[in-house]
């Protein structure tokens, strides 16, 4: 996978060493409390979008359907100003990360199946526009206000430059 997220060949890893099993094993048993920590900043994310006006347009949040249990490994959202918006996050210090910067029908190691550019708009634009947010379980109050108050920043301004 070099660089990262570009595949030249189809493959995987799916062996679990002894080592991995034990660390599974202690942490297993934490693993209902750290999703449901991701779920409150996921919600807690809603609201201080929301708070803010933020997700008419310029920023789309992830969906959450009532019938799922999403369990927020990645807070995902989409916005057309997606670089540049991961560089003023950047400048801010806010980690941020672009997980699937090309879509599985353009990767090299997909090639032979013939897939060119155009033909998976949906999966090409979501892939041109996806960016990650710190989502993780200790995420604090005040942290997240930090991203959305940063977030919201760069869309006033990118809203000031357009008119």
């Amino acid at each position: 996978m070099e660089p990262k997220y570009y595949h030249h060949l189809v493959g995987g890893n799916f062996r679990m060493d002894a080592m991995q099993a034990a660390i599974l094993r202690v942490k297993a048993p934490h693993l209902r409390r750290w999703t449901d920590a991701r779920r409150a900043n996921a919600a807690r994310y809603r609201e201080l979008f929301a708070a803010r006006g933020i997700g008419r347009g310029s920023i789309t949040l992830p969906n959450d359907p009532a019938d799922r249990r999403h369990i927020y490994n990645q807070f995902v959202i989409r916005t057309p100003d997606r670089d540049a918006l991961k560089g003023h996050l950047d400048e801010q210090g806010i980690g941020t990360e672009i997980y699937y910067p090309v879509p599985f029908h353009l990767q090299p190691c997909f090639a032979d199946l013939g897939y060119r550019r155009g033909q998976f708009p949906h999966a090409e634009r979501a892939a041109a526009e996806s960016l990650a947010i710190p989502i993780y379980g200790e995420l604090t109050s005040a942290q997240q206000e930090a991203v959305v108050d940063a977030i919201a920043a760069f869309v006033g301004r990118s809203a000031g430059a357009l008119s």
